[in-house]
């Protein structure tokens, strides 16, 4: 028996060595030290020569700064066929041609699985993981680090849409959580031991108030915080970033708090900006000040860019157009792209922040000769922002509108791959460039005026200078405004000093509503009913969040389910007739909210018209048509607010009635 005993000891001793020399196996297997990559030096040591625009050297600007370009799109263009070129008309890596032009951050985009049931991909690049691996390693090769963007989504996260992955989307939030902690360490963990310099990882991508299908912030944080829990472990010297989008005071403070009281651990709040939607970047640098100095965060520019031309080059359509009606703080010209972006570099080092990234400053067309042909590259490699596949996902926006690339007029490559001019600006902004001053374009006019009214157009259009300054010079237009009388939008053409001018007239009908913009400054006739108890429903003076003048009606609220509210007025003295009722608003983070215009005869709502809201500076208006209206009636005109989540903001303005 104790002979036995014995032989049953030696075994168990003999299996526990085993076992040990295994798990030792494991250990030192799991623990290899990562791979190296050969880094070449091919940043540029000083000012780059023989360039033609002009470029006033950044004020104060860190010797360390973030010079960032979002490449996520590059290996699915490549794929389709696409080379680049450096300066000298020779094929070159796109990451080496960055890097040679002062770039030192790239970013890149990572979806959980942007694929379908059989693996097609979804479009926008495909990038997973294995995307950002690739184009981590050329970026650690050429010097650059990486900016690691996880969208915890399959698909395009923005404001407007926050969808859960799909391996995710039946999971509680603590298993969720514990899911998005798992993928973000493996991905990171894939990147480290391939020797890939992370530099800073996003936990979302523009999460304005929701994220991975969640739109509360405990449970938003709660997701955060597990990204920022594995980013922590991976790579404890990178920087962990929170996007959000539409810079906005109130917005901005109010994530900050909600990212403070929840207890998430962070270093960076970054902000998209584009000055096309985004406001003045006064407000910008004010904005961005605000959350450094009162919540001691590093701010920056995650996303920016800016068009050097009207021209579509794939037959796609794109974001920003000639014809499109937004700001335009710029000339579509090379040159107005490079102040954009020296500009907004300005702002970002005036509010104390550590940089600014470009988005998508190497997406141009896959370069075939018809919308069919390039249809087929899209499709195979993923390589427009949508293929038709990821309708499975995401029905209601990729579904719908698949295509081709929305802003390769907005990139610093010309449609055959050639590196152009204004990729030097990230280079010569630390230095300067100032060339003689000449004036390459003219600003655009608005001219709005009421039927009826005696009008001349203006003698002289603001004529702008390379440098981004405005010269008064003499116009000609083509019209005589004598001819103009009815209502409309005419484009009226012109010359000064030898370049083409625009005008657009707008011919309106006599507002017959009191205090139509509240620049009176006080409520009346406008009468307030605060239905759910909002904290700040109010008059409000901020020309930078007017859509018109100085004043606005304001409302914003901490709590969840408050904001709900009628804003409205009932004019005298009205003769029978058909009339219309518009009104605008824009706002944000409002959850599933419901807003819409409304026209009420004798105290019954005979119309209304749904309104959106979007984000900051994007405007939508309602209007309520053909108003039948007997004279003696009371009729009744107004805006319906229901916003429920918490956090909600919005700004109202530019009312107007009109009879036909």
């Amino acid at each position: 028996m104790k002979e036995q005993n014995i032989r049953i000891l030696s075994l168990l001793l003999a299996g526990l060595l085993v076992l040990t020399l295994f798990a030792g196996c494991s250990k030192k297997k799991a623990s290899e030290p990562a791979a190296t990559i050969q880094v070449e030096n091919v940043a540029p040591t000083g000012k780059l020569e023989g360039c033609g625009l002009y470029v006033k050297a950044v004020e104060n600007l860190p010797e360390d700064f973030i010079f960032g370009m979002d490449a996520s799109q590059v290996p699915s263009l490549e794929a389709s066929g696409v080379k680049y070129y450096d300066f000298d008309g020779a094929e070159q890596d796109v990451f080496k041609i960055l890097a040679q032009n002062g770039v030192n951050y790239i970013r890149v985009r990572v979806w959980n699985d942007p694929f379908d049931s059989q693996g097609r991909g979804y479009g926008g690049g495909n990038c997973n993981a294995d995307t950002a691996l690739e184009i981590g390693q050329r970026a650690t090769k050429y010097g650059m680090k990486l900016l690691v963007d996880f969208h915890y989504s399959d698909f395009w996260a923005d404001p407007g849409k926050q969808m859960v992955p799909k391996a995710w989307k039946d999971m509680d939030l603590d298993t969720k959580a514990d899911a998005l902690e798992t993928y973000t360490r493996e991905t990171l963990q894939k990147l480290k031991q391939a020797g890939v310099d992370v530099g800073m990882v996003q936990v979302g991508n523009e999460t304005n108030g929701a994220m991975c299908g969640e739109n509360t912030w405990p449970a938003i944080v709660k997701l955060m915080s597990a990204g920022s829990k594995a980013i922590r472990e991976v790579y404890p010297e990178a920087l962990v970033a929170v996007h959000f989008a539409s810079p906005d005071e109130s917005g901005y403070r109010a994530y900050a708090n909600a990212l403070r009281d929840n207890g998430l651990d962070y270093d960076v709040f970054g902000s998209s900006y584009y000055p096309y939607w985004h406001g003045n970047l006064q407000n910008l640098t004010k904005v961005l000040k605000q959350i450094r100095l009162n919540f001691g965060k590093q701010v920056m520019v995650m996303e920016t860019s800016y068009a050097w031309t009207g021209e579509d080059f794939d037959f796609s359509g794109n974001t920003i157009s000639d014809d499109s009606s937004v700001d335009k703080p710029y000339p579509y010209t090379p040159q107005g792209q490079v102040n954009n972006l020296r500009d907004v570099t300005q702002a970002v080092v005036d509010a104390g922040g550590i940089g600014v990234c470009y988005w998508e400053g190497t997406w141009i067309t896959v370069g075939g000769a018809s919308k069919a042909e390039n249809q087929k590259l899209w499709q195979q490699y993923g390589s427009g922002w949508a293929s038709s596949y990821a309708g499975e996902y995401d029905p209601e926006d990729a579904g719908k509108w698949f295509g081709g690339c929305a802003v390769d007029n907005q990139a610093f490559f010309d449609a055959k791959g050639h590196v152009m001019e204004g990729l030097m600006a990230f280079n010569l902004i630390r230095y300067g460039n100032e060339t003689e001053l000449t004036m390459e374009s003219t600003e655009e006019v608005q001219l709005r005026v009421t039927v009826g009214d005696a009008f001349t157009l203006p003698e002289t259009v603001n004529g702008i200078m390379i440098d981004g300054s405005r010269q008064a010079v003499p116009v000609v237009w083509d019209k005589d405004p004598a001819e103009l009388v009815d209502p409309g939008t005419y484009t009226i053409n012109g010359e000064a000093a030898g370049l083409p001018a625009k005008l657009t007239l707008i011919i309106e009908n006599v507002n017959l509503l009191g205090n139509p913009s509240f620049e009176d400054g006080v409520d009346a006739p406008w009468v307030l009913e605060n239905l759910g108890g909002c904290e700040e429903v109010h008059l409000e003076e901020k020309t930078g969040d007017s859509r018109t003048g100085d004043w606005h009606y304001h409302f914003w609220s901490p709590d969840a389910d408050k904001v709900e509210f009628t804003l409205e007025q009932t004019p005298a003295d009205l003769e029978t007739g058909t009339y219309d009722f518009t009104i605008h608003i824009m706002g944000g983070d409002c959850g599933a909210y419901e807003v819409y215009a409304y026209a009420e005869v004798d105290g019954e709502i005979v119309d209304t018209a749904p309104m959106e809201i979007t984000a900051w500076n994007e405007w939508h208006s309602g209007t309520v048509s053909g108003i039948e209206y007997q004279a003696g009636q009371t009729l009744t005109l107004g805006i319906y607010v229901k916003a429920p989540a918490a956090g909600a903001w919005g700004k109202i303005d530019d009312a107007s009635l009109s009879i036909r």
